[in-house]
């Protein structure tokens, strides 16, 4: 599937680097970015907190399905030693991949969600937090991957502001 040229988007989220509510705008442009170049039903924002063996929701498209504020534990899970350890993008393309990798399937399902796309982002060797994508079944695919990574290192910044406080 060819997608479209993000160079307008990426000047949008450079554009909310200037905007002083961060990393709200960040964030939302990050989303919009995203949202018209890979695509994406549901879109989350997680920061990693190593001391506490969690990740933090900081943001979420579908609010009242993925408030702000909700929390995942880091476990020693394939995924977890993928993503949060590793990191390396994880694609799952069906339900059962989805199934598999996260507790909460049945509502990722009821979304209309059966493909995702965890695109760590990482600093000085460290992951500080994920964007994830969901969609239909069979939507990402490695060509995804690199459009994705360069969004992410544009909410670096904002995650960045979160993850030193």
């Amino acid at each position: 599937m060819t997608r479209p040229d993000p160079t307008a988007h990426l000047a949008a989220v450079l554009a909310a680097h200037r905007d002083i509510d961060q990393p709200g705008a960040t964030f939302r442009a990050v989303d919009a970015a995203l949202a018209a170049t890979i695509g994406h039903k549901l879109f989350t924002i997680l920061i990693h907190h190593p001391g506490l063996k969690q990740s933090e929701r900081f943001y979420s498209n579908l609010p009242d399905a993925y408030p702000v504020g909700g929390r995942k534990p880091v476990t020693d899970s394939p995924w977890m030693q993928r993503v949060i350890f590793g990191g390396e993008p994880y694609i799952g393309r069906t339900r059962e991949d989805i199934k598999e990798v996260f507790f909460d399937y049945e509502l990722i399902w009821s979304l209309g969600c059966e493909s995702v796309l965890n695109m760590p982002v990482r600093w000085r060797g460290q992951t500080i937090g994920t964007l994830n994508l969901l969609h239909q079944a069979g939507w990402y695919s490695e060509d995804d991957i690199a459009t994705t990574r360069l969004f992410a290192h544009l909410a670096l910044p904002a995650m960045a502001l979160i993850s030193r406080s």
